[in-house]
């Protein structure tokens, strides 16, 4: 077998060539925060590599704990990427958190001396941290419903790759870390089985074989960035009205199914011309974009809200009375009251109708009733709530 020091340069030829064709190929075209992400893990790892080399040198004394330092942050930088898959990365100090407790221990163990300064911590985090990866990834996976595109099945095959990278690599870091608990570093087992060459000869093997997923991973998340900025509106991130209605259909459709109750509100800001006409165009978007967050503050985050039209609004309660749909409505007028209060602006008030989904009405229908409620509060002088009753003119 090679020896350590020439594994670890084969493993940093390797990962910086993935660096520069990563960052070339995949996060310039797509600017995705997970390439980002797998960038700054690569950039992380060719050094932290590298400085292992000074192993046995007097360089050791520094060189080894910032080594494990940084590569643990590599390994961070991995979870972060993962997690950014379904949600929002993670902020700075999660990442640095434990490769700064990694550095600290390792350079107060005596690294002069021990080249496993640190080696509990070290194999500690970097199995928490890429199991913390793998369990992410098996998040997406598992809730990812791929359509029946090419490039649907591929993701869902990158991910499952992925993940079962991430875990083989976090299992092998977990027995490295119990095995160095038992026995400790200098027994034959573990420099055998655990030690530099076998982690290194792996880690490259891994490295490469994931790489393949990663621009899958990272062109998937830059087209649902877009998908998701086609759905929302530019002014207020609500969603449009073409998004609304189709995810409206469906989660009537299984709200009705199940047997629960559903209202349907419809919102137009009071006399809203007049806020145009008299303090400006841009008075008027701030308007929108307060009653907009009114809204999303005053609903739980599973009802949909969606800017219909101009200065109309539409939103759909699951599983709510007619009941909390007033609530809902005085919150957000509530919402809009302490909002100019605080801002000192002028804001306009708000009309609503509010129609109870009802089963075997279509949403076509039941938004034709909303509109109707919503006439009759505009005839009886505004800023209020009414409910469509059958047969009420």
């Amino acid at each position: 077998m090679l020896d350590t020091p020439t594994l670890r340069v084969a493993f940093g030829v390797v990962a910086l060539t993935m660096l520069v064709l990563f960052y070339f190929v995949t996060y310039r075209t797509t600017r995705s925060a997970y390439s980002a992400w797998w960038c700054a893990s690569l950039a992380l790892f060719v050094p932290g590599a590298s400085l292992y080399l000074f192993n046995g040198t007097v360089n050791q004394t520094w060189a080894n704990p910032l080594a494990n330092a940084i590569v643990v942050s590599g390994a961070g930088c991995v979870w972060a990427g993962a997690r950014s898959l379904w949600t929002a990365s993670p902020p700075w100090w999660q990442v640095v958190a434990a490769p700064a407790l990694v550095g600290v221990v390792s350079a107060l163990d005596d690294p002069a001396t021990n080249i496993w300064a640190g080696g509990a911590f070290f194999l500690g985090a970097m199995w928490v941290l890429l199991g913390m990866a793998a369990h992410e990834l098996f998040r997406q996976a598992r809730s990812y419903t791929p359509g029946a595109t090419s490039d649907s099945v591929a993701y869902r095959l990158a991910l499952r790759s992925m993940t079962v990278g991430c875990a083989l690599v976090a299992t092998y870091y977990f027995a490295r870390w119990v095995v160095f608990l038992a026995i400790g570093w200098t027994d034959p087992v573990f420099s055998t089985w655990f030690g530099g060459q076998a982690t290194t000869l792996i880690s490259t093997v891994l490295l490469a074989t994931v790489s393949f997923s990663m621009s899958t991973l990272s062109n998937e998340q830059q087209t649902a960035a877009l998908r998701e900025t086609a759905a929302r509106d530019g002014l207020t991130g609500l969603l449009n009205r073409t998004e609304f209605l189709r995810l409206a259909t469906g989660e009537v459709q299984g709200t009705l199914r199940d047997g629960v109750e559903c209202q349907l509100i419809l919102a137009d800001l009071d006399h809203f011309k007049q806020i145009n006409d008299e303090l400006g165009h841009l008075a008027g978007d701030r308007a929108i974009a307060t009653f907009a967050d009114a809204c999303t503050t005053s609903v739980r985050s599973s009802d949909l809200v969606g800017r219909y039209g101009g200065e109309e609004f539409i939103i759909l309660l699951a599983g709510a009375s007619a009941d909390r749909a007033t609530q809902v409505t005085d919150a957000i007028d509530g919402a809009m009251h302490e909002a100019a209060e605080r801002e000192q602006v002028r804001l306009p008030t708000v009309s609503y109708g509010i129609a109870t989904v009802e089963d075997g009405v279509d949403l076509e229908r039941t938004i034709g009733y909303a509109d109707a409620a919503l006439y009759r509060a505009k005839a009886a002088g505004r800023n209020r709530s009414v409910h469509y009753f059958p047969g009420v003119a």
